[in-house]
């Protein structure tokens, strides 16, 4: 062979190899990228789930604390109308935020833990009827000590704790966060 012939071959050979490594490396380039995708979605999500998660637990407390504070005003013999009135539109407000926190699991998910969401809100529901009640019937009645509303209040907080603990077991879940 002619050393012409050898040296061309040699140049397609060396030519072939370098494209071959290039696919190879933009291949390997491909696949790095869409890993780094499935990843940065994936931290997304787990922080979009935190915050609703988050959002949801501490307006459960705020919603509990200004019905608390509302029984509280309501059962007080020296409070007033005008009184029972602030203190209901604090628990609408904190109702409002409940509302809009429970939603926005529903959209992070997953479905376990907007389930789970949406019971709370069943319950959390209840025992907003039953302040409801409590406040027109003691603007009805022109004062707040009225045990049979004040009891069933109470029944309504009771049966709002085994699904506020559940939402945060299916929190937990799924963030993975069960295990130390």
């Amino acid at each position: 062979m002619d050393a012409s012939v050898v040296g061309l071959v040699g140049t397609a050979i060396g030519a072939l190899g370098a494209v071959a490594g290039g696919w190879v490396s933009v291949l390997g380039q491909g696949r790095q990228q869409q890993r780094q995708l499935r990843a940065d979605r994936e931290h997304r999500r787990e922080a979009a789930r935190r915050d609703a998660y988050g959002a949801c637990i501490a307006s459960t407390k705020l919603l509990s604390n200004a019905w608390w504070r509302f029984a509280d005003v309501v059962y007080n013999e020296q409070s007033t109308p005008d009184q029972w009135r602030a203190a209901f539109a604090d628990v609408h407000e904190a109702w409002t935020q409940f509302s809009t926190s429970v939603a926005a699991v529903a959209v992070a998910g997953p479905v376990a833990a907007a389930e789970a969401a949406e019971r709370l809100r069943v319950v959390m529901y209840d025992w907003e009827k039953a302040g409801m009640d409590w406040f027109a019937a003691a603007l009805r009645e022109g004062h707040g000590r009225l045990d049979e509303h004040s009891e069933r209040f109470q029944e309504a907080w009771q049966a709002k704790r085994a699904p506020d603990r559940a939402f945060q077991e299916a929190a937990r879940r799924a963030l993975g966060t069960e295990a130390p």
